[in-house]
């Protein structure tokens, strides 16, 4: 049995809002450890996504580009660029305000073949002030080996805009960053053979042991063969049988479907900032006595006029007045049986009348006495 305090008044909305927010994830099937396939539950090894990046120069800004003087890889770049299409600025003044250099960034998409697109981003480098109506010119798109893996060019496309008079100046959004929607022409292939292989690796999206077994010995059972060997809470070993009638695409797909049931680390996570609190349905709470007092004080200013008598020379002057007042709302000491389960426990620490941050404080203070049995994780 737990005995807690009335709950306070003032804290009624925040606690109820807070309780529905702890029952639901107490009683949600995630929270649970609901089944799921092994296909959302894990990433396949070879099958992953690669980032691209490159400089380039956004060309036919409306007087919105790079000031050249303060920005000499832009000037740099265009004198390169110039000089590559034949022309010769080097030694003349170039006052142009119509081009920007810009970051270009992507990614590669697993087994995306030459000449498929892919959209990019484009982030301005100098002190530009808007990439709206630019154009960018042909850019290179490296991959982290140095090779070139994507061609980048088009039409600059911007969610903010910049409004400026001599008085005002409106900015909605970041006019200095955009997008080219299919802007990215691959010209390399990234060379993994998926359908090659006779090993490769399961990676748990959330490592647990438990739930790694649970996929290997479902896909053992699957089979009727040893074709799956869990290595550690993260990872689960995928051979290819030998009398399997297909190669290593054709097991991934028949083994995907398969149903798991997951398993979760009791575990407390907190956000201070925001003060949410979430926990899991395994956290649970050695006997512990509970204690909490909140200390309002209260600042009234009413100051006072105070006039001189009519036959001096006195002046009119203001007198503070402050009324303060210290109030100590305090609790009686609880107690918390052991082994009480969450929904017991977010109950009876409602029931104290306490705010979620209060909340936050206590179960802090029960994880430093060694009483809280779960895994404690501040954002």
């Amino acid at each position: 049995m737990i005995y807690f305090a009335p709950l306070k008044k003032q804290a009624l909305l925040a606690l109820l809002i807070f309780s529905t927010l702890l029952a639901f994830f107490s009683y949600s099937p995630l929270a649970l450890g609901a089944p799921a396939r092994i296909k959302d539950i894990i990433n396949i090894e070879g099958i992953r996504e690669n980032q691209l990046i490159g400089y380039g120069l956004v060309v036919g800004l409306n007087g919105t580009g790079d000031s050249l003087n303060n920005s000499p890889f832009t000037r740099q770049s265009l004198q390169a660029m110039l000089e590559r299409l034949g022309v010769n600025t080097r030694g003349e003044t170039v006052r142009t305000k119509n081009v920007a250099a810009v970051m270009i960034t992507a990614n590669l998409p697993p087994f995306a073949t030459q000449g498929s697109r892919i959209d990019i981003s484009v982030s301005s480098l100098g002190d530009s002030d808007s990439l709206q109506g630019g154009t960018l010119l042909v850019t290179p798109l490296l991959g982290a080996d140095g090779e070139v893996y994507a061609i980048a060019q088009g039409s600059v496309l911007i969610n903010g805009f910049k409004a400026q008079g001599d008085g005002a100046t409106i900015i909605s959004g970041v006019p200095t960053t955009g997008r080219i929607s299919n802007g990215g022409l691959i010209e390399r292939e990234a060379n993994f053979k998926l359908g090659a292989q006779r090993s490769l690796r399961l990676a748990l999206r959330n490592p647990d042991l438990t739930t790694a077994r649970r996929i290997a010995l479902g896909i053992n059972d699957y089979l009727g063969t040893g074709a799956a060997t869990p290595e550690d809470p993260a990872t689960v070993r995928l051979t290819l049988p030998q009398n399997f009638n297909g190669n290593i695409v054709d097991l991934l797909t028949d083994i995907e479907q398969l149903v798991i049931q997951t398993d979760l680390v009791a575990k407390v996570v907190i956000d201070e900032n925001s003060g949410i609190i979430v926990m899991g349905k395994d956290v649970r709470v050695s006997t512990v006595a509970i204690a909490q007092s909140n200390l309002t004080v209260t600042i009234a200013e009413t100051p006072e006029v105070s006039q001189p008598n009519p036959l001096t020379l006195g002046q009119t002057v203001v007198l503070p007045r402050t009324d303060l007042s210290v109030e100590m709302a305090g609790s009686n000491l609880a107690m918390v049986n052991q082994s009480v389960t969450l929904q017991e426990l977010v109950d009876g620490l409602n029931s104290l009348g306490i705010s979620p941050r209060d909340l936050i404080a206590i179960l802090q203070a029960i994880k430093s006495a060694g009483a809280l049995q779960a895994e404690m994780e501040v954002l």
